[in-house]
C-alpha cells in the first residue's frame, strides 16, 4: 500500500529543483575550499619584500609595543597596525623603485650651520658685520646627506642638571674654557663641561648679578616674562632667569668663540644664532619685556643709533633695557678696558643721547648697571619731535615684518592711545595668567579672522592634543624632552598646553604666512621667531629633543623639495629625538617614504578624535648613530 503525503503527491519538477540547489551548494563550497587551499599555499610560498606590503601582526595578549614600533612610542592598540596607505590612496612615492637611503655626510660637517657657514660667510662684505648675517646655500649647494653626531655623543643631562653640565663628547671644544677661564664661563671636568654661571660682567655669578638687577626693577612680580639677551655667551643670564619664570631669547653670532649657542642649547636654555648687523632681528614689534647687553660689543652709539632703535622696536611699551660693561662705570674700569677716559665718556654720552631721543627714561645707574625704560605710549614722544628732529617716527608700516628686512633709523610707531596713561597696544596680564588671557592683538582685531572665541577654542583643542600625545609618547611627562621646536606655532596653543612640563618651546611662524601670529605668541609670554622652512634654521645640529610640525608640509610642498626640509629637521634633531607630524594621509605617506631612508622609525596614527578625521598623525623617532672616529675633520 502506498505511503500517503499530507500535502498530496510530490511533483516531478519539485524533486528536480531540489537536486539543482544541492548541486549548486556543493559546487560553491568546493570552489571556496579550493581557493582557500591555493591562497594558503601562495602565502607560504611568497613573503612580502617590505613591511609596507603587509599588515603588522599584533599579539593581542601583549601589552608592550610591537617590535616595529619606535622605541619612544607607546600604542593605543589600533595605531599599532601599520596600514598600507600607498595602495589605497595612489600616492606616488619613490617611483624609481624602493626607498632611497640617504648616506651620512663627512664628519667635517658635524657642526654644519648652512646659513651661517664660515667658509661661505667670508665671501661677503665685512662692513657692519654683514658677513655674519644669514647667507644660505643655493639650491645647487644643498647637501643630500645626514649630518653625523660626534663619535662619543651621549644623550644630554636632563633638566635642571643640564643647566650646569654637558658632555664634552657632544661639543668637543675647549676654546671657551681657555679663552674665558678668568671669567668663569665654562670649565672642563673629565668627560664633561661644568657651567659655573660666570660671565664677563658678573664674576660673582649670574644668580647674584640677576639679584642686583632685581633690586632695581621688578623681576619676580610676573610683569616681566619675556627677555632678549644680545651677545649671550653661553646664556648663563637666561639660564638663571628661568627659575624666576622669565623666558629669555639668547642669541649670539657664530664667531671665533666656538659654539656659544650650541653650548646654550645643550644646557637646555633657549638660544639661536643671530647678530645685530644690518637686518632686523627676526622678532615682531613689542615682543620683549626686557632687553639685556652685558659687554656684548654692539656699537650702540654708531650708525645714527640704529641698533638701539631696533631694540626699541622689539621692546614692549614700558619695557626695560639693561646695559653693563663698556662704557658703564668707565671711571672704575677704563684701564682694564685699555681705552681712554675721554673715549669711554664720549661713548656713554652718545648712548644717553640716543636713548633720550627715543623718549626712553633713565631709571637708574648703579655700580656696573644702567637701566632705561621705554615709554608706555608715544603721546609725549610725538610732541618731542618738535625738539628732536632725529630720529623721526616712521610712517605707517608693518612693524612686525622682520624676515630679511633692513633695520631703519626711524622710531617704530606705537599703536595710538586716547590718554597719556594708556598702554599702547593694550595692557598685558601678569604671568602666569598671561598665558591664557586673550592677547591684546586679538582683542583689537589686528589678526584677521581670529576672535577671542577662536582663541579660547584653540586652547581647548591643544589641551586635548597634548593629553593625546602623553598617551602615545610616554617620555613626554618624564623629562625626556627639554628643547622643543614648533615649526608652525599658529597661536602658540601647543606651547601653552605644555607649561606644566619642564620644557620650553621655540615657536616658529612661517615667514610668508597670511596670518602673522608671532606677536600674539609673545603677548602670551612665550618666545619664537620667523622662519622660511625652504631654508635652514639658525641653530647648530642636534639642538632639539622634539619637533612638532602641524600642516608644515602642506604649506611648503609646492614651494620647495620636502626632502630638504626633512633633512634640515634631521640636522637639528638629537639622536633618539622625536618628531610629531600632523597632516593629511597623502602628505604623511610622502614624508614616511623619505624618512624611511633617513634612519628614522615612524608610524602613522589616527587623529585624537578618531579614525574618521582626514588629518592623521605621524610619529617618528631618529635612531641613534654617530660618525666614524677615524674620519678626519677639515
Amino acid at each position: 500500500m502506498a505511503k500517503e503525503y499530507s500535502g498530496g503527491s510530490p511533483k516531478h519538477h519539485q524533486l528536480d529543483a531540489k537536486r539543482k540547489r544541492l548541486t549548486w551548494v556543493l559546487g560553491v563550497s568546493g570552489l571556496c575550499v579550493l581557493f582557500y587551499v591555493m591562497g594558503a599555499w601562495q602565502n607560504t610560498r611568497t613573503k612580502p619584500d617590505k613591511l609596507s606590503e603587509a599588515y603588522s601582526r599584533v599579539d593581542c595578549n601583549s601589552t608592550s609595543p610591537s617590535a616595529s614600533t619606535p622605541p619612544s612610542l607607546t600604542s593605543t592598540s589600533p595605531p599599532s597596525v601599520k596600514l598600507d596607505f600607498e595602495a589605497h590612496h595612489g600616492v606616488g612615492i619613490n617611483e624609481s623603485g624602493g626607498t632611497k637611503t640617504l648616506p651620512p655626510c663627512d664628519m667635517s660637517y658635524s657642526e654644519y650651520t648652512p646659513c651661517q657657514h664660515p667658509p661661505r660667510a667670508r665671501k661677503f662684505d665685512r662692513s657692519m658685520l654683514k658677513y655674519r648675517e644669514r647667507h644660505c646655500p643655493t639650491k645647487d649647494e644643498l647637501l643630500l646627506c645626514l649630518i653625523p653626531a660626534p663619535p662619543k655623543y651621549k644623550n644630554p643631562f636632563k633638566w635642571p642638571q643640564s643647566r650646569d653640565y654637558a658632555w664634552y663628547g657632544n661639543i668637543p671644544h675647549k676654546e671657551l674654557s681657555i679663552e674665558k677661564a678668568v671669567q668663569n664661563w665654562i670649565q672642563v671636568e673629565g668627560d664633561r663641561f661644568r657651567f659655573p654661571g660666570g660671565g664677563t660682567m658678573f664674576p660673582r655669578g649670574a644668580d647674584v648679578y640677576i639679584d642686583d638687577i632685581s633690586a632695581l626693577i621688578p623681576l619676580t612680580t610676573g610683569e616681566i616674562r619675556t627677555a632678549i639677551d644680545t651677545g649671550c655667551g653661553v646664556a648663563s643670564w637666561g639660564a638663571y632667569l628661568l627659575k624666576r619664570n622669565i623666558l629669555t631669547m639668547s642669541f649670539a653670532p657664530r664667531d671665533t668663540h666656538e659654539a656659544q649657542v650650541q653650548f646654550a642649547l645643550e644646557r637646555g636654555v633657549p638660544a639661536m644664532i643671530g647678530i645685530m648687523a644690518t637686518q632686523r632681528m627676526p622678532y615682531p614689534a613689542r615682543a620683549f619685556d626686557m632687553a639685556h647687553c652685558s659687554r656684548c660689543l654692539i656699537p650702540w652709539n654708531k650708525y645714527d643709533g640704529m641698533y638701539l632703535i631696533e631694540v626699541d622696536r622689539v621692546l614692549r611699551p614700558g619695557g626695560y633695557w639693561i646695559l653693563s660693561g663698556p662704557p658703564i662705570n668707565w671711571k672704575k674700569y677704563w684701564r682694564g678696558w685699555e681705552r681712554t677716559q675721554e673715549d669711554l665718556k664720549q661713548e656713554q654720552d652718545s648712548i644717553e643721547d640716543v636713548a633720550k631721543h627715543l623718549c626712553w627714561k633713565k631709571v637708574v645707574e648703579k655700580n656696573d648697571l644702567s637701566i632705561w625704560q621705554k615709554p608706555i605710549n608715544h603721546i609725549e614722544c610725538v610732541k618731542s619731535r618738535k625738539l628732536y628732529n632725529t630720529p623721526h617716527i616712521c610712517k605707517a608700516e608693518n612693524a612686525d615684518a622682520a624676515w630679511y628686512k633692513d633695520m631703519e633709523t626711524c622710531i617704530t610707531p606705537l599703536p595710538e592711545v586716547s590718554s597719556s596713561d594708556e598702554v599702547a597696544g593694550g595692557q598685558l596680564e601678569k604671568w602666569p595668567e598671561r598665558a591664557f588671557a586673550v592677547p591684546p592683538r586679538i582683542i583689537s582685531g589686528s589678526i584677521p579672522g581670529i576672535t577671542a572665541q577662536n582663541f579660547k577654542e584653540d586652547n581647548e583643542i591643544w589641551k586635548d592634543r597634548v593629553s593625546h600625545y602623553k598617551r602615545i609618547i610616554s617620555p613626554l611627562p618624564q623629562g625626556r624632552y627639554r628643547n622643543i621646536l614648533d615649526m608652525n606655532a599658529q597661536l602658540g596653543g601647543f606651547a601653552a598646553a605644555l607649561t606644566k612640563y619642564p620644557v620650553w618651546v621655540m615657536n616658529v611662524v612661517p615667514a610668508h604666512t597670511d596670518q602673522n601670529t608671532l606677536g600674539v605668541i609673545y603677548e602670551r609670554g612665550f618666545i619664537g621667531t620667523y622662519q622660511d622652512w625652504c631654508e635652514a634654521f639658525s641653530t647648530y645640529p642636534r639642538t632639539y629633543d622634539l619637533i612638532h610640525a602641524t600642516g608644515v608640509f602642506s604649506i611648503y610642498q609646492d614651494r620647495c623639495d620636502i626632502t630638504h626640509i626633512l633633512l634640515e629637521m634631521d640636522r637639528i634633531l638629537r639622536p633618539e629625538g622625536t618628531v610629531i607630524f600632523r597632516d593629511t594621509v597623502e602628505v604623511l605617506v610622502k614624508i614616511e617614504g623619505i624618512t624611511d631612508g633617513m634612519r628614522w622609525k615612524s608610524q602613522i596614527m589616527d587623529h585624537e578624535s578618531g579614525p574618521f578625521n582626514p588629518e592623521k598623525i605621524l610619529v617618528a623617532v631618529k635612531t641613534y648613530w654617530t660618525g666614524e672616529a677615524s674620519q678626519q675633520q677639515h
